[in-house]
């Protein structure tokens, strides 16, 4: 009688009525997820934002390599931490800050920097506020202020203008209160610009980001921090030296200026191309640290 309800109920005017036979059923099988090397990118933006800037190089390495490799997407600075010491990441992409407390907890070694889209194997971070904000013209005017940074692991969207700040005398307890924005570049740049915050830090070229979202124009860059060593690959421990090895140097091999295939997967990913690196060229990141009493283990 269920049947038969549910066949009138389903046709319509001048519908004929279709039979659905269950005697026949497939089973469909359950693949598991082949092993593979995982990629991972330090989520400062979106994991869309992420997957568009990284799989043609994640494509690149696995054909270069002959190693089945695979992003995976934390989602957030602690998620990011957290998998490599539990042996989820492989290979990780991460700023200085956080490569430090990778090496210091679970033994992450150093392999390739990225060089900006400005020449440099290094970068720094930005202090922001509204243009029309006329109470905040220098880092002095930051005294008293609600500060919005990115996450206490991001290094260009929080320890460096940290760094910055207390060489100009100013400490945590002199803002009126310091939040964090989930791990977003993005968030710090709209929450300034919809005047949820006074001030925001975030890494140099962010503004980009969100220059189709809002009218960036309306945001003015109070000072820049000084320059520290760029984003790094790092691998696990638990990968193959040989493995590691294989994708350093295809990652070396990247010619953004002859090569046009090349030049289209590294301007996606938005920077230019790598240099070799070792742990001792993030001692800078370790000094600064201290200086800010920040903690690495």
């Amino acid at each position: 009688m269920l049947l038969v309800c549910f066949l009138l109920v389903s046709c319509g005017e001048g519908e004929e009525a279709v039979t659905v036979s269950l005697d026949k059923r497939q089973e469909i099988p359950f693949r598991p997820q082949l092993p593979a090397i995982t990629y991972a990118y330090l989520p400062q933006y979106s994991n869309t934002e992420s997957f568009q800037r990284h799989h043609r190089l994640v494509e690149y390495l696995a054909e270069q390599t002959g190693l089945p490799i695979r992003q995976v997407f934390p989602d957030t600075f602690a998620d990011h931490i957290s998998m490599f010491g539990q042996g989820k990441i492989d290979i990780s992409f991460s700023n200085p800050f956080a490569y430090v407390k990778l090496a210091n907890r679970f033994g992450a070694k150093a392999m390739a920097r990225i060089i900006e889209e400005d020449g440099r194997a290094e970068f720094r971070g930005q202090i922001i506020a509204r243009k029309d904000n006329t109470a905040i013209q220098s880092i002095a005017d930051c005294r008293g202020k609600s500060w919005v940074a990115v996450d206490p692991s991001s290094a260009g969207g929080y320890l460096f203008p940290l760094g910055h700040f207390v060489d100009h005398g100013l400490n945590l307890r002199d803002f009126k209160e310091v939040v964090f924005s989930g791990g977003r570049q993005e968030n710090v740049i709209l929450g300034v610009y919809a005047g949820l915050h006074d001030l925001g830090s975030i890494r140099e070229g962010a503004l980009r980001v969100v220059e189709n979202k809002i009218d960036i124009n309306q945001i003015k860059v109070v000072a820049s921090s000084r320059w520290y060593p760029g984003w790094v690959y790092a691998y696990s421990p638990g990968l193959p030296q040989d493995a590691a090895d294989r994708i350093r140097d295809a990652m070396l091999k990247l010619d953004y200026e002859k090569n046009p295939h090349h030049r289209a997967i590294l301007e996606a990913a938005k920077f230019i191309g790598f240099v070799p690196s070792e742990d001792r060229d993030f001692d800078p990141i370790r000094d600064l640290s201290k200086k800010v009493g920040l903690d690495l283990d």
